[in-house]
């Protein structure tokens, strides 16, 4: 597996560089990482070689199907919804690969769901990765407009996860 340090300094690596994309296998796992063009975002994509681990509850992508996520992965979601356009909203992004989690545990209560007031300081959701549980806050006080991703989805460095309205 990859640590979340080396990660960081591949991706800084490749964008000093002149490559325009990276792939590495290391211990049954993959990491691709690819330069993007000015006008898209930076995305970093990881899948398993050999096997891989969902949450209890969750199915795991069979072997065949790992390079199909990749791929799904890589590319930016997008649904033609305007509030995603409107720039008075502001996004608060994954700080780092790993799987979104909108509450601590299965039973308990979302941290944000839409219409929440919250502070800069508000724990709004959980990023899984490398089986460390990263509690992200929403630096923005505000209210949740919308939330961009699913529950248990896998989630890429800079995406997009809420749209709030600042206060």
């Amino acid at each position: 597996m990859f640590k979340l340090s080396e990660i960081k300094e591949l991706i800084k690596l490749v964008d000093q560089s002149s490559l325009q994309e990276l792939e590495i296998e290391n211990e049954g796992a993959r990491l691709a990482i690819r330069k993007p063009n000015k006008t898209e975002p930076v995305y970093v994509t990881t899948a398993p070689v050999q096997h891989s681990y969902a949450p209890v509850g969750q199915a795991s992508f069979a072997n065949q199907q790992a390079p199909a996520a990749l791929e799904e992965a890589s590319v930016p979601a997008t649904n033609g919804n305007a509030k995603q356009e409107d720039s008075s909203l502001h996004k608060i992004v994954s700080p780092m690969v790993g799987t979104f989690y909108q509450a601590a545990s299965p039973g308990s209560a979302p941290f944000a769901s839409v219409g929440s007031k919250i502070g800069d300081k508000t724990v709004v959701c959980i990023v899984e990765a490398m089986k460390l549980m990263n509690e992200i806050e929403a630096e923005i006080r505000g209210e949740i407009v919308e939330i961009l991703v699913e529950n248990g989805q896998l989630v890429e460095y800079g995406q997009p996860l809420f749209l709030v309205r600042p206060e």
